[in-house]
């Protein structure tokens, strides 16, 4: 091997080292950088006659594209996960566990007492007071909860609103990438510089999103959600668009029809301008999006609607008049009547009868709303309930009723507002057994020993189904009635004629009755664990509310831990594939200091060797 290979192969080494030095350097400098990849060289052995030398092929980075496609979908499901747990962690700290002093069930429970002592002594004025500050307290507290679960839904929109930018400019560097990418004369170091950044913003991107990633040979990639819906093609990127309703109130709920839908809208623009409705095409099936739109539309507002329900039980239970109908029998047939005149939009009668041995239970509910009905429904119980119109008065109600019930059963208006349901007589296929109608106390006296103690903003609260249920956000609105806090004996009073004794216990002991025996039913099922309906008097609605979100917030803190260590160990997975090891980048840089060493060594004997042959001459 002459002089001048040699010296080639001296300085082919030195090349390679001093390229080894910088990828050594780099890794050093870069070993605390978040999304960068351990550098190395790749070498290729060079063969001239009887001489070898070493070369640079390429520099390459540490990757392995099945952990990446991995950590992008646990990343997806933390996300979401992060987002659900902060939000239920507020949840759990307004709501209180059973049997906390602000808890719901404590409160109630305290009201109870209040008006236990009020019925042993109806005559202090203590006591009345007592009943009207535990009262107050429940509503008010009601009315908190209710803003804050609102307030909670109007910042999931300001979170989508920033994380639709940050996705925006993401997909648009994401762009460029492809574009810097599909450039061939860029050196290794530029490109895997730009690979780094690349990566980096998938990762960002599937904390928001959950994303599917097609890689191609020269580097670029295609970007999809995992429904399919394109986000990322070479140049060309989808845009996500969020228009954020504002205030939000109990009644600002989603609607597939934009028209009627009382909060912000979320599409994707594709490229050829088509634009797609997130929510309505379920397009997100996890990351912090996806969980934000869940808690705007589906867990806050089951919150929302549990309040509803407990505020709406407080209300009923003082205010709803029971009333037995009467027996009557005609040309030998019997049943049952009542006078349906104080019927409120909401109020209802129940008739339970039977026709060919099959028990049957129908309620009634006034409906004057023509865009609600026909209504007609029957739930898991047997329960059948259908919505009827009174404004036609109660001839037109009778008619409808005797057409939705059969032929076994006759159903008439004999006179008045009197309604009369019959069995077939002398046919005996059919029993009329009882009939109960539910109307509410609008006032404080000469109704009854039912009073409205709780009210709606507006009024006395029936449980109108009519425009906007009265149900709906009554959380925020119901509060104590002013008249009975300017004069608490109403709490005793329930007659002007004949007057009722102050020491008359008979309307305490009414309510006190009334708030373990009225039952209730929710009108939908909570969304979320399975087909749970709240049911039961008001303490048990208040229990069953306070479980239901306390397994809700149990289930997501355990699902939360659960992804936390997953992501813990892909973390620690990539660290060992990509992460930078600074007492192995030490001993590499001893091995390129020997080896540059050696090189010198030989280009020095070379120039040695030289220098006398340039003597001998």
């Amino acid at each position: 091997m002459g002089l001048s290979v040699t010296l080639s192969n001296a300085l082919s080494g030195m090349d390679v080292n001093q390229r080894s030095l910088d990828i050594v350097s780099r890794n050093v400098a870069n070993a605390g950088t978040p999304g960068y990849h351990r550098q190395s060289v790749e070498l290729v052995d060079g063969f001239r006659g009887s001489s070898a030398s070493v070369h640079v092929a390429k520099i390459q980075r540490a990757y392995v594209q099945a952990l990446e496609t991995q950590t992008q979908r646990e990343t997806s499901l933390m996300g979401a996960l992060d987002v659900r747990a902060e939000y239920m962690g507020r949840l759990e700290l307004l709501l209180g566990k059973p049997g906390d002093i602000n808890s719901m069930d404590t409160q109630l429970s305290n009201l109870k007492s209040a008006l236990e002592t009020l019925a042993t002594s109806p005559e202090d004025f203590v006591g009345r007071a007592d009943v009207v500050d535990r009262a107050q307290t429940m509503a008010e507290s009601l009315n908190f909860l209710s803003r804050s679960v609102q307030g909670m839904r109007q910042e999931t929109e300001s979170q989508m609103t920033v994380h639709v930018a940050n996705l925006n400019q993401d997909l648009a560097t994401l762009a460029k990438i492809n574009q810097e990418l599909m450039d061939t004369t860029k050196v290794d170091d530029t490109r895997l510089g730009i690979l780094d950044e690349r990566d980096r913003l998938l990762a960002e991107m599937s904390e928001l999103v959950d994303i599917h990633v097609q890689y191609n040979d020269n580097g670029t990639i295609n970007v999809a959600t995992k429904t399919g819906i394109g986000l990322l093609d070479g140049e060309k990127f989808s845009t996500f668009q969020f228009e954020n309703a504002g205030s939000l109130s109990p009644t600002s709920l989603y609607n597939v029809d934009p028209v009627e839908s009382g909060v912000g809208s979320l599409k994707i623009v594709t490229p050829a301008n088509l634009g797609i409705d997130v929510v309505a095409h379920d397009v997100l099936t996890s990351g912090r999006l996806s969980a934000l739109l869940d808690l705007r539309d589906n867990r806050l507002v089951t919150a929302q609607d549990q309040l509803d329900e407990i505020a709406a039980g407080l209300a009923q239970a003082m205010s709803t008049i029971d009333t037995d109908g009467t027996a009557v029998s005609a040309a030998g047939a019997e049943g049952l009547e009542a006078d349906l005149s104080n019927m409120l939009p909401g109020n209802s009668f129940t008739v339970t009868y039977e026709v060919g041995g099959a028990q049957q239970k129908v309620r009634v509910v006034r409906v004057d709303d023509a865009s609600k009905l026909p209504m007609d429904s029957t739930d898991e119980n047997g329960l059948r309930t259908i919505g009827l119109d009174f404004s036609g008065g109660i001839g037109a109600v009778a008619s409808s009723l005797d057409s939705a019930l059969g032929a076994a059963v006759t159903v008439s208006n004999p006179s008045g507002s009197v309604l009369r349901i019959m069995d077939d007589g002398a046919s005996n296929t059919s029993d009329i057994h009882s009939m109960l109608v539910q109307t509410t106390a609008t006032g404080t006296q000469n109704q009854g020993l039912g009073m409205s103690l709780f009210v709606d903003s507006s009024g006395a609260f029936t449980n109108s189904l009519d425009g906007t249920p009265q149900k709906r956000g009554f959380a925020l609105r119901i509060g104590v009635n002013q008249d009975v806090v300017a004069d608490n004996t109403l709490l005793v009073k329930h007659s002007t004629s004949p007057a009722t004794p102050i020491g008359d216990a008979d309307r305490p002991n009414y309510l006190i009755d009334r708030l373990g025996s009225m039952t209730f039913r929710a009108e939908s099922a909570a969304q979320g664990q399975g087909a749970f309906r709240l049911n039961g008097n008001v303490e048990e609605i208040v229990r069953q509310t306070l479980n239901y979100q306390g397994n809700e917030i149990s289930t997501t803190k355990q699902a939360h831990a659960h992804q936390g260590k997953l992501i813990e160990t892909l973390e620690m997975r990539a660290e060992d594939a990509y992460g930078v090891d600074i007492d192995k980048e030490m001993g590499k840089l001893l091995q390129l200091q020997n080896a540059y060493s050696a090189n010198a060594r030989v280009m020095t004997i070379v120039q040695e060797l030289l220098d006398r042959l340039m003597q001998a001459f």
